[in-house]
């Protein structure tokens, strides 16, 4: 992937402000110990309790892996360069960041999903749930929403990789985006821009009106259960539904709009890199009693086996 004009990439960040850049070092680095340590927990409490055998358990510690590969990806990077006096990035390392931060968040969109369709099948078709997302069925989503992810940041990454840079190499980002890319290239960009659109703006879109589409048909039939399962219910949907608008309505906002409306795309994006990644264990946990317990159990068990 070498580009015969352009070898390094700058970093602009997210503030001009050079004031504000020792704040915001403390404060993403804070946040960025919340996300790993959140999510950290929450995969240990599920792989080490009885939930793991439960699809929502199984598809909520596939999400918190995905948190943490792609904040890993994105957030360490950019608190570095808060503080640092060279914020350049080889091509091949820009490419490398866009690839790994499409893949990843893909896979997130895709995991979301098969969240949605278990609460669906658990909530309408309750007597057929263990025949239909059985732990065969959960792996097949697991893999391709895997495979899905590759094919959509593979086709980006190779997209942008061939076009022609010639300078400027100033990104007016604290990440290689797809987007700010884009406006650094010395020809015709209407293509890829549509590309961008499709690739990424309308099946970020698509997939949230059918995830909202698909909480309604699930509040729709609640009306026949009793006011307990109605209430666990609604409890595990409000989560998924806080969690699915927080990551999906600011990727919309980004990568829907044309090039020419993009003047808030880093402020936008902090929700799916660092807000929504941050916010997750907080969301799927406090809201839970069941996962409350298990971690209770799992961490109380492994601190008295530590000072046995």
């Amino acid at each position: 992937m070498e580009n015969q004009n352009i070898t390094e990439f700058v970093l602009l960040g997210l503030f001009v402000n050079k004031d504000l850049k020792g704040l915001c070092f403390i404060i993403f680095l804070i946040c960025y110990l919340a996300i790993f340590l959140g999510n950290f927990i929450i995969f240990i409490t599920i792989i080490c309790s009885h939930l793991i055998q439960q699809p929502m358990y199984y598809f909520l510690c596939h999400l918190s892996i995905m948190d943490l590969a792609y904040t890993t990806t994105i957030v360490p990077r950019f608190i570095r360069d808060l503080i640092a006096k060279e914020k350049t990035l080889s091509f091949n390392s820009c490419m490398t960041q866009l690839f790994t931060a499409h893949f990843l968040a893909a896979v997130e969109m895709f995991i979301l999903v098969s969240m949605a369709f278990d609460r669906y099948i658990a909530i309408c078709k309750p007597l057929h749930y263990m025949i239909i997302v059985n732990q065969q069925k959960c792996n097949a989503m697991v893999l391709v929403a895997w495979m899905v992810a590759f094919g959509h940041s593979i086709h980006l990454t190779l997209m942008v990789a061939r076009l022609p840079f010639c300078g400027p190499n100033q990104v007016d980002h604290y990440i290689c985006d797809v987007k700010a890319l884009l406006k650094l290239v010395c020809s015709d960009t209407y293509i890829p821009n549509m590309l961008v659109i499709a690739n990424s703006g309308m099946v970020a879109l698509v997939t949230f009106l059918a995830l909202v589409a698909s909480y309604i048909v699930i509040l729709y039939n609640l009306r026949n259960h009793s006011s307990d399962a109605r209430h666990k219910a609604l409890s595990t949907c409000a989560s998924h539904i806080m969690v699915v608008v927080l990551f999906f309505v600011p990727c919309i906002a980004t990568y829907i709009s044309p090039p020419s409306a993009s003047q808030n795309d880093k402020e936008f994006s902090m929700f799916y890199t660092v807000i929504a990644p941050m916010l997750n264990p907080l969301i799927y946990t406090l809201r839970n009693t069941e996962r409350k317990n298990a971690m209770r159990k799992v961490w109380l068990t492994k601190t008295f086996l530590i000072f046995k």
